[in-house]
């Protein structure tokens, strides 16, 4: 039997009138900014299904735009977030793909980074995909994600690094484009890795992106 936060049960303190349209869209958008990390100047949103279609009405919109900010789920920034925004061009498309989760968003940071997830309900989110790279990250550990030329050793050089920390490992997915193509991994953490982590692991031959996600709040 599948086990439920209490998000399932309550809805999270929060701007707006929906915990999967605007509480969970703001999850969304900053789990996306704690992933890609970077400073960006244009951000594009693709809504689909359902957030296409009643996201307007529900500020699934200003959520997502505000949680790529930076800001949490009940600051009331987000009810004038458009009037706020400096510095930083977006834009939305709006899709109907019924292969995708009704509640699904890509968003795209500067043409560089694609991540795309879905407001699963009550608050909660799910990234699925980074760059074409499948993953499954909810926000619940914080998390170290990286992507890599695939080959032999990988798993075992990072996992060690990260022992030394004495850092338990709570889970750890691999996915690849083709043997030898370029993979992604990320470690579900018990406790979050310092910087010095992340340093050792780019040292690592072949790897080509490391990021140290934290978890959301």
């Amino acid at each position: 039997m599948e086990q439920k936060s209490i998000f399932s049960v309550i809805s999270p303190i929060m701007v707006g009138p929906s915990s999967s349209h605007t509480a969970g869209a703001v999850r969304l958008g900053l789990m996306a900014k704690n992933i890609f990390k970077n400073s960006f100047s244009d951000v594009k949103f693709v809504l689909y299904n359902s957030f296409a279609t009643t996201g307007f009405g529900h500020g699934t919109d200003k959520g997502l735009l505000a949680g790529v900010l930076g800001y949490h789920v009940d600051d009331p920034i987000i009810k004038e977030i458009f009037e706020k925004v400096k510095d930083v061009t977006y834009s939305y498309d709006y899709v109907e793909d019924i292969s995708r989760h009704p509640n699904s968003v890509d968003i795209i940071f500067d043409d560089k980074m694609t991540i795309s997830g879905d407001s699963v309900g009550a608050g909660e989110i799910r990234i699925n995909n980074i760059n074409g790279f499948s993953v499954n990250i909810d926000g619940s550990y914080d998390t170290l994600l990286l992507i890599y030329k695939d080959r032999p050793g990988m798993i075992s050089m990072v996992s060690n690094i990260i022992q030394k920390q004495k850092v338990n490992i709570a889970s750890l997915h691999c996915d690849r484009s083709s043997k030898g193509g370029s993979a992604s991994m990320y470690l579900a953490l018990d406790i979050p890795v310092g910087d010095d982590v992340v340093e050792k692991v780019k040292q690592i031959k072949d790897v080509f992106f490391v990021t140290n996600i934290r978890k959301l709040k």
